[in-house]
């Protein structure tokens, strides 16, 4: 009896042992490749599984987004510049079964084929391309990438270009080259300034020249503001025909009344005689 009873407490014992080794449980993102025997049981999964321990063999494969960072590349440019170029790479695996039966370990082959794409395409670009346009590189990446990848179950989210080292000498040249086009701008913005400029004072001498009495009150303003800044000198222009009598009346008078015939004085501008009439009768 005693020995019967040791036997079946063995018996239990090996039969819980086994029943407890075989049990496993897999997480909700997570899925279970199987082989029995080997041979291929599918993807098993998520919750509680049976594994029977010497028959099977399970392989756990992350449904999650993976994120790969590809190590810098020396990349030789279109245009024959040297540049190190890294890059991220985001991808989850879609079909498990794929994963496991077509690749020895998907991770590193997509790891592997990203950096050679990087270099190929980087490649076929220039560096202006590189630098201002990496939105249609990144496409570029995406698609070679995920052509070769469809086929292991593995699908590429996201391929991003993080950093473009290039040499110093290229970018002090990069910055001369800026610092130019900075300088040609602001030299274009003056002369459209001056431009307009000029027109506003084409319509502004228009202006005066309809109307005689708005020349002689711009003079009167501009003397006022003259005296309000209490200079001991104020040099102000007046017209050669208002002043061209005076002068040659000096003339005479030093000469002795023989100065020979003045020339006929110009025609005067309207926008003059205003203020000529008024000197006259200032005189008077």
């Amino acid at each position: 009896m005693p020995t019967e009873l040791t036997v079946t407490l063995v018996v239990v014992v090996v039969l819980i042992t086994l029943v407890l080794a075989s049990i496993r449980i897999v997480r909700e993102y997570e899925r279970v490749v199987a082989f029995r025997l080997g041979r291929l049981r599918g993807p098993l999964g998520p919750g509680i599984i049976w594994m029977f321990p010497l028959l099977d063999r399970m392989v756990r494969v992350d449904l999650r987004v993976v994120t790969l960072t590809i190590p810098p590349q020396e990349v030789i440019t279109k245009d024959n510049v040297t540049a190190r170029v890294n890059a991220v790479v985001m991808f989850r695996v879609t079909d498990p079964v794929q994963s496991v039966m077509s690749v020895e370990n998907h991770a590193v082959a997509t790891s592997q084929f990203a950096q050679t794409t990087l270099r190929s395409v980087v490649g076929r670009a220039d560096l202006d391309t590189l630098l201002a346009h990496r939105a249609d590189l990144n496409e570029d990446l995406k698609h070679s990438i995920a052509e070769q990848t469809e086929k292991w179950g593995v699908e590429v989210a996201v391929v991003e270009i993080k950093d473009v080292e290039i040499p110093e000498m290229m970018q002090r040249a990069m910055a001369r080259e800026a610092e130019a086009e900075r300088e040609r701008r602001a030299k274009v913005i003056s002369a459209h300034g001056e431009l307009q400029a000029s027109h506003e004072l084409r319509d502004a001498a228009l202006t005066l020249s309809e109307a005689p009495a708005s020349l002689q009150l711009r003079y009167l303003q501009t003397l006022l503001e003259l005296g309000a800044d209490q200079n001991s000198t104020v040099v102000f222009p007046l017209p050669m025909d208002i002043i061209g009598p005076l002068v040659r009346a000096v003339d005479q008078a030093t000469s002795g009344g023989h100065a020979e015939p003045a020339p006929p004085a110009p025609q005067r501008k309207p926008g003059l005689a205003v203020v000529d009439r008024n000197l006259e009768g200032e005189s008077r």
